[in-house]
């Protein structure tokens, strides 16, 4: 189908750009700056929908910015899988706008200008990534998203948070430079185009390249992207936690990590695609290396007293399910697996909503310290314990259609040994988010000083994105048909 130019693309990648500077430009004027990061939030989801009309009859819209060489430029497009990532990140990035405003305020945070650009810059980056034409658009917009969250990371300016930011910046960019940098050099030597296919079978590599050269790339940009979250080079995620809890939320659901699996699963399919995945028996060995971060994050995690960093290890196993399913390369697998970054944003997100919710009215950080917080939060615990079924993979929640459809995958690959990882997983999942939930509404309370105040909800502005996020996440769980339609044209 011939592609249609379409200036909606460029608009939507403008839009949180010139919110950026609007909040730049309101300075220390808190309702102003929030005002222009929620209009700018605003017209980024509407002009993303916008599209979705077009994108669902089965449209290719595309938008050129620069033209360098042959088979090289900076060019954007949006197809199904774009939409599943960037209408997810999009509308979470509108509640998060409230909740960032109710939680800084709430702390009486410093620098809250700075966070908001820089949140917006990111959401820049994101959207970018989400509408590459190309795997040099892709790379591009992958690193601005690493360099504008850097200041994020590092928000709280003390040896901490320094420590964590370095960390982050290194592991993300240095894998980006060292590893994706020379791969995507020699795809265009070898390829003579940098240009993404039009659909998952065929890739764009040719079809002499040997099979060692093939390997070789795959290793360099499954490792490359970072931002993946899979093991050995995951420990970035961990120590980001040091920044603010609507940050976490930002690294874990809207943006980061999501940047990574959608380039990894983007270069996956339409790079090398399905058919040379298969022929040169590099799926299966992919989803055993990624189920090894499933099952080790899992057993972490149970490990974690800290709430924050309890989620981070969950966010590293489940990152994973999203490359296991694409590398089966079975349509159930697929969807279930390109359908995860859409119901893990929504549940994730409810995870650090909360958690930061229970910090502003608490200032309680590690899960024995939560005895009896549900009987005082129902809101924010209901929501949490929506959220965790939704991770364990618990109907009618989101993240039962991922796994029913992974294991249907599974099955129809023949791997019984990732239908055992699968099954594991869940167990280990409910494992290290059950006692969270019990402890909450179950557990005895946490000795208080007589001054102290009761525990009480905390503001509205935290609790109702954290309820509307949860009820998404059992309202997709319970009619997964809206993302899926999406997958399914990404797999005709």
């Amino acid at each position: 189908m011939e592609a249609t130019t379409d200036i909606r693309l460029l608009l939507a990648i403008l839009a949180p750009l010139l919110g950026a500077a609007a909040v730049m430009a309101a300075g220390n004027r808190p309702n102003l700056r929030e005002s222009c990061s929620l209009l700018s939030a605003l017209s980024l989801f509407g002009l993303v929908a916008s599209l979705l009309p077009a994108v669902q009859a089965g449209q290719r819209l595309v938008y050129p910015l620069f033209h360098l060489l042959p088979g090289l430029s900076v060019a954007l497009r949006v197809d199904a899988l774009a939409m599943v990532f960037a209408l997810s990140a999009s509308f979470l990035w509108v509640l998060t706008v409230f909740y960032s405003a109710g939680y800084m305020r709430g702390l009486n945070e410093h620098a809250q200008t700075r966070f908001s650009a820089c949140f917006a810059l990111a959401l820049f980056g994101a959207v970018g990534c989400a509408f590459a034409d190309n795997l040099l658009t892709l790379y591009l917009f992958y690193e601005i998203v690493s360099l504008c969250t850097y200041p994020l990371v590092a928000h709280h300016q003390d040896e901490e948070s320094y420590a964590g930011a370095r960390k982050y910046l290194v592991y993300l960019t240095g894998t980006a430079k060292a590893l994706l940098l020379p791969a995507m050099v020699l795809i265009y030597v070898v390829a003579g185009t940098l240009d993404f296919a039009t659909d998952i079978r065929g890739g764009i590599l040719p079809p002499d390249l040997s099979r060692g050269v093939t390997t070789a790339l795959y290793v360099a940009c499954l490792l490359g992207f970072a931002k993946n979250g899979v093991m050995p080079l995951h420990s970035w995620l961990p120590s980001a936690m040091v920044a603010p809890t609507p940050v976490s939320a930002l690294l874990h659901a809207v943006a980061v990590v999501k940047v990574g699996v959608f380039s990894t699963v983007r270069v996956m399919l339409y790079v090398f695609g399905a058919d040379r995945i298969e022929a040169w028996n590099l799926g299966l060995p992919t989803a055993y290396f990624v189920s090894i971060t499933i099952l080790v994050a899992s057993i972490v995690a149970l490990s974690k007293d800290n709430l924050k960093a309890r989620l981070a290890y969950s966010t590293v196993s489940q990152l994973s399910y999203i490359i296991l399913g694409v590398a089966l390369l079975k349509p159930a697998a697929i969807a279930g697996g390109i359908v995860h970054i859409a119901n893990h944003a929504f549940s994730k997100i409810t995870l650090f909503f909360c958690a930061g919710a229970i910090y502003v009215a608490t200032h309680r950080k590690s899960i024995s310290e939560l005895g009896g917080l549900g009987r005082a939060m129902p809101f924010t615990f209901t929501a949490f314990a929506l959220a965790s079924l939704s991770m364990i993979g618990a109907p009618p929640v989101a993240g039962f259609v991922t796994k029913w459809y992974l294991l249907n995958g599974a099955w129809d690959a023949g791997a019984v040994g990732i239908m055992v990882v699968l099954l594991a997983s869940t167990l280990l999942n409910a494992a290290y988010f059950a006692p969270v939930v019990y402890q909450g509404f179950f557990g005895p309370p946490a000795s208080e000083p007589a001054s102290s105040p009761s525990p009480a909800e905390a503001p509205w502005t935290l609790v109702v994105p954290l309820c509307l996020t949860a009820l998404i996440s059992v309202a997709i769980g319970i009619y997964p048909n809206f993302f899926m339609s999406l997958v399914q044209g990404i797999l005709r």
